[in-house]
């Protein structure tokens, strides 16, 4: 009769706490979604903004960009879907055997700022060739993405470059880059040029008093189009038993550019915000939502089957300038559908 009584008691107890999981909000039935914070996260403003007010079947994350690759990695990957650099992606997922990109979701948001004082011409394809040799450039992140890239539209151009990092006077036939840092991106630091991406890159402009100018857009030299940042992965467990949630995303991201250029900066900012992580710097202020960052962020989804070749081609273009750069996914990585 005590063990009977004991079963009795016990259930009642697991029952209490299932329900009390569930009352909580649980959400272990939903689809998580990671972003690094910046302009990856701008590709899930529509998804947020259509989402909101409804029993939503996605899970939002924003996160820290330095850890975005956490979340696809390890044993059992806490991401559904995730955006990260395309060079990540493909390094660390380009078999396809547990993700497939879906989509490229960001652009480029990288350009070019320059010392107003010394009246240096904008950079443009016609002119990169004759106007950098000699110059100084100061570079955010050189050693990551916004680096590689422009290494590989140097290439491009046939410029050649000198890195301060590695000492010595500056080249008087090759383009002087120091890396730098967001602070160092300031008139009193006296380069010629900087590569700065947005929102930083307005920021830097407006509050100089006029002593920076904007000076050209690294995806413009790239091509047309701009290259491929970030894109959209999915596990594929999520393809193969979710395709309607799976459809549901990429009419969201389809949707993106569109939604940003009609987005009101304060709701934009409170979809963000309620989606980041808890005591995390925020990558954009409310000032900084406006049209023409949002514009200069890039943010237009195309599908893995129309972008496949550009993303090999810019992959490509990373590895010439440094080796370990990425890898050339396999075409399993590549969502047909």
């Amino acid at each position: 009769m005590k063990k009977f009584l004991a079963a009795i008691l016990c259930a009642a107890i697991c029952g209490a706490m299932a329900f009390s999981a569930a009352a909580c909000g649980g959400t272990s039935d939903k689809v998580t979604i990671y972003a690094p914070d910046g302009a990856p996260a701008l590709a899930l403003a529509n998804l947020l903004a259509g989402e909101e007010g409804k029993e939503s079947e996605f899970d939002v994350h924003i996160v820290d960009a330095n850890n975005i690759q956490t979340y696809v990695t390890g044993g059992s990957p806490k991401a559904d879907f995730c955006i990260l650099p395309s060079n990540a992606a493909a390094k660390l997922l380009g078999t396809g055997e547990k993700y497939q990109m879906i989509g490229t979701v960001t652009n480029g948001n990288l350009y070019f700022l320059k010392t107003a004082s010394k009246e240096l011409p904008d950079l443009t394809a016609d002119n990169i060739a004759e106007v950098l040799p000699g110059k100084t450039l100061g570079v955010i992140q050189y050693e990551n993405v916004p680096g590689l890239t422009l290494r590989a539209v140097l290439k491009n151009y046939n410029i050649d470059y000198f890195s301060a990092v590695d000492g010595g006077e500056n080249a008087a036939d090759k383009v002087n880059i120091y890396p730098c840092t967001p602070q160092q991106v300031a008139p009193a630091t006296g380069y010629d040029y900087y590569l700065c991406p947005e929102p930083a890159a307005t920021s830097k402009v407006g509050g100089s008093q006029g002593q920076l100018a904007m000076a050209g857009s690294l995806q413009t030299l790239y091509s047309e189009g701009g290259y491929p940042q970030a894109v959209l992965v999915a596990k594929t467990s999520i393809i193969d038993n979710k395709l309607q949630i799976l459809q549901d995303v990429v009419t969201y991201m389809e949707g993106a550019e569109n939604y940003l250029k009609t987005a009101e900066a304060a709701k934009l900012d409170a979809l963000l915000a309620a989606k980041r992580d808890e005591g995390m710097a925020a990558a954009f202020v409310e000032a900084q939502l406006n049209q023409k960052v949002l514009t200069n962020c890039s943010v237009r989804f195309t599908k893995a089957a129309d972008c496949k070749e550009a993303v090999k081609t810019f992959l490509t273009r990373l590895i010439a300038v440094q080796e370990n750069a990425t890898a050339i996914p396999a075409d399993a990585f590549f969502y047909a559908g």
